[in-house]
């Protein structure tokens, strides 16, 4: 199969096995050229076939947090009080500009992913339990 612009799953599907079959290449050689090529065509499909979406500003704060082992007293640096932190984490206050500068740099959370709107029926972990106990 030569390179060439995949536009369809089939082509998608005999890329990734090219890719698969050029995984040994040596470096310099030709054949990491060819791998180099072939990744490249895959990763621009997958980029316009199976976008991923950003991530939610609260299920950003929250992934974080996890990653560094924080609680949520850990986070009133951020936002003031205690009881804003409840807020924000529970989804009942949105995010205020310094709230978010704050939490840019000091959580490295990128600031275009604070300030998207959160996803539409995104609840809280607690609210989603208490809702489906609710209609059950």
């Amino acid at each position: 199969m030569k390179p060439k612009v995949l536009k369809h799953k089939a082509d998608h599907q005999a890329a990734l096995a090219k890719i698969e079959s050029l995984m040994d290449a040596k470096a310099g050689s030709a054949a990491e050229a060819d791998l180099e090529l072939w990744s490249l065509l895959v990763e621009n499909y997958e980029r316009e076939h199976h976008p991923i979406d950003p991530p939610d500003p609260v299920e950003a704060i929250r992934f974080r947090m996890e990653q560094q082992g924080l609680r949520a007293v850990d986070m009133m640096p951020f936002f003031k009080s205690k009881s804003r932190v409840s807020e924000v984490l529970g989804r009942k206050r949105p995010l205020t500009l310094p709230m978010i500068r704050a939490l840019s740099a000091g959580l490295r959370i990128p600031a275009d992913v604070l300030i998207r709107e959160p996803r539409a029926g995104a609840k809280s972990g607690a609210r989603r339990k208490l809702q489906e106990t609710s209609t059950a």
